[in-house]
């Protein structure tokens, strides 16, 4: 971890960086030599990964004690699955299976240890259209959700996505907002405001109460995914200068997908460097 002001600043590196072919410790012992802070689980539509919400006690001990002993903790989770089964579609069966995913994983991240899920932005799927009853049905079912993830000490924290039902800080707010548990914040992605042209000062400036952790990625317009840094358009030095004035000093995720074609390892090692010369240009780190 970096030390700013006398806080640690977590710098943590998201699971799909690094091949799906890799044992979990392979995985970690990467991240760690990286020297990254901590892990970010994915969970998306894959039946590997949704799988492991099923996983047992044994599978799960196991996943743990490998993190332990190497000592990179999987601190947050990206639940991206909902994407695919969101809690808001006119489809009973997605909505229902949406929402036991959302129950499995905070199950999952209690045994883990994971502190935060992030939930996608997402109401309906993409062949449908998003309505008055989706969007009152995603606050229903997140309401359900959150009183298991309060129970559990586990926090819900919306993320800004590409569509136009959740595209900004702004958006996210309003759930949050509307809902009122201290359980359910907001978990930023800096990129995808980018991607999708909204005032980023402005949006931070509206979640800053609310931020719990950040997705650190680069994007240009209508492109959220696969943009290496320093080929986008997001102004990082900004982001970091915002950063400081709001006192945020949690968790950021560096968001990258794996290339089997690419040295990932050197990949990741490379944007870690690459986003912590950002963070001392902008005066965020001082020493």
């Amino acid at each position: 971890m970096i030390n700013i002001n006398n806080r640690e600043l977590p710098i943590g590196l998201y699971e799909k960086a690094l091949s799906d072919d890799l044992s979990w410790e392979k995985r970690l012992l990467m991240t760690r030599d990286a020297e990254y802070s901590f892990m970010e689980i994915s969970i998306d539509k894959t039946d590997e990964r949704l799988g492991r919400l099923k996983w047992d006690m044994a599978e799960m001990n196991k996943l743990r004690e490998t993190s332990e002993n190497i000592n990179i903790p999987i601190l947050t989770m990206c639940l991206s699955a909902n994407r695919h089964f969101p809690i808001g579609s006119s489809f009973t069966d997605i909505q229902k299976k949406g929402v036991e995913i959302i129950f499995d994983a905070i199950k999952f991240s209690f045994y883990l240890g994971i502190r935060i899920i992030q939930i996608a932005c997402y109401d309906v799927l993409t062949e449908e259209e998003s309505t008055d009853l989706s969007r009152q049905a995603f606050i229903t079912n997140l309401k359900k959700c959150l009183k298991y993830a309060a129970s559990n000490g586990i926090m819900l924290a919306i993320e800004n996505v590409d569509t136009s039902f959740g595209d900004s800080i702004s958006k996210t707010m309003n759930f949050v907002e509307a809902i009122g548990s201290p359980w359910l914040q907001i978990y930023p992605d800096i990129g995808n405001l980018k991607a999708m042209r909204q005032d980023i000062e402005d949006q931070m400036q509206i979640g800053k109460n609310h931020i719990v952790a950040i997705h650190v990625k680069d994007t240009v317009d209508g492109v959220v995914r696969r943009i290496p840094f320093g080929e986008g358009t997001v102004d990082f030095i900004l982001i970091f200068d915002l950063l400081k004035k709001i006192n945020f000093y949690g968790p950021m995720v560096i968001e990258l997908w794996a290339d089997n074609k690419k040295d990932n390892f050197e990949v990741i090692s490379h944007a870690r460097k690459w986003v912590l010369k950002k963070i001392k240009q902008s005066g965020y780190l001082i020493k």
